[in-house]
């Protein structure tokens, strides 16, 4: 399926599908391929996501608000199935119109606002309920550089290096080495963060964490992409301290679990709509 000598066209056009995982849905246009009104709950904020790294950010976050006792994160969470072509449904789109999980509305205000990209939701939850965000100027910056830097930096690991190395058709050894260095990279940048800080952004535990957890955190304990080896990041000392000691909470294991319809069975709950539905769990 590779071409040494392809030589790019001077106007690109779809070809059918170009195989591997995720194939069948992309297409190079955007809106609603379908019609499908999203459900509502009865908690005021509405999740519709998969527990993809970046579904998954955002059901840890709300639980670690539950945790802390504000009352107002309680959410519904539904199931977007990505591979069914879920995200492209009519509803959806209203909400996120690039058709990419997560989703979130907030229903608590006079008007249902819509939110959408993991990092954006963060910020927004982080300030609607003043957590989880440092309130002192220099510190507050510090979070949001390494906020941003996860969003900047994550497509490269899951693009980049887990689409050649996991999903993609064939092997590319150009691709793969091209994106495990600059994957490599930025687990050495974190690494060294991590060996001057108890947590990202210092000695805080912050929505830095929570953005950076699923992706980085899951890669060097091998439960994303299954590359763990591969990457040797068992080498990362500090980063697996760090990666550990998240996991390790209890909000991060419950919101690993929410939309989640894969894996083992006690590790699943494809829709969460009350605190005790992790108690129905398997």
């Amino acid at each position: 399926m590779t071409d040494n000598n392809y030589t790019p066209p001077k106007i690109w056009k779809q070809e059918g599908e170009n195989g591997g995982a995720f194939s069948k849905i992309n297409r190079p246009t955007s809106g609603p391929t379908h019609d499908k009104p999203l459900p509502v709950g009865k908690h005021p904020l509405q999740l519709y996501s998969l527990a993809t790294p970046n579904g998954v950010k955002v059901t840890i976050m709300l639980e670690e608000l539950l945790a802390l006792g504000k009352t107002g994160a309680e959410y519904d969470a539904y199931l977007i199935k990505i591979n069914e072509g879920d995200q492209f449904g009519s509803g959806f789109v209203d909400v996120n119109p690039n058709s990419k999980i997560p989703a979130l509305v907030d229903h608590s205000l006079p008007q249902p606002l819509h939110l959408f990209e993991s990092g954006s939701i963060l910020l927004y939850l982080a300030e609607k309920f003043d957590a989880f965000i440092p309130k002192a100027a220099a510190k507050r910056a510090e979070c949001l550089n390494w906020l941003f830097w996860q969003m900047g930096s994550a497509p490269f690991l899951g693009g980049g290096f887990g689409h050649f190395y996991t999903y993609a058709p064939v092997k590319i050894k150009y691709c793969i080495d091209r994106f495990s260095m600059e994957v490599k990279r930025q687990l050495d940048v974190l690494d060294k963060q991590l060996a001057k800080n108890k947590f990202i952004a210092g000695d805080q535990y912050t929505i830095a964490d929570i953005a950076i957890w699923p992706w980085y955190g899951a890669l060097v304990l091998n439960q994303v992409y299954e590359a763990a080896e591969f990457l040797d990041t068992g080498s990362y000392k500090h980063l697996n301290r760090w990666a550990a000691q998240v996991e390790s909470r209890e909000a991060v294991q419950r919101g690993r679990k929410v939309n989640k319809s894969w894996g083992d069975e006690e590790d699943q709950l494809p829709e969460r709509h009350d605190a005790s539905d992790f108690d129905r769990t398997p």
